[in-house]
């Protein structure tokens, strides 16, 4: 019983990582479409550091979501 219980906790935890990476990616693609992220593109040729985070927080979260919720 307890197993299962565990089991299902890795799985309710993955769920959120894959959700929660995805809201992350997502705020990264609005934000590298604002005025200020345009700006700073045209003057130093990439994207502001704070979408990369992002990015890149979302790409770590979703990958650890999609192993755990893989995971038997």
């Amino acid at each position: 019983m307890a197993e299962n219980n565990d089991n299902t906790m890795i799985r309710l935890i993955g769920l959120v990582l894959l959700v929660g990476g995805a809201g992350f990616a997502y705020w990264g693609y609005q934000m590298s479409h604002s005025f200020a992220s345009n700006i700073s593109r045209a003057f130093t040729g990439s994207l502001p550091d704070a979408v990369m985070y992002r990015y890149i927080g979302g790409a770590i979260s979703g990958v650890a979501g999609l192993f755990l919720l893989a995971k038997k």
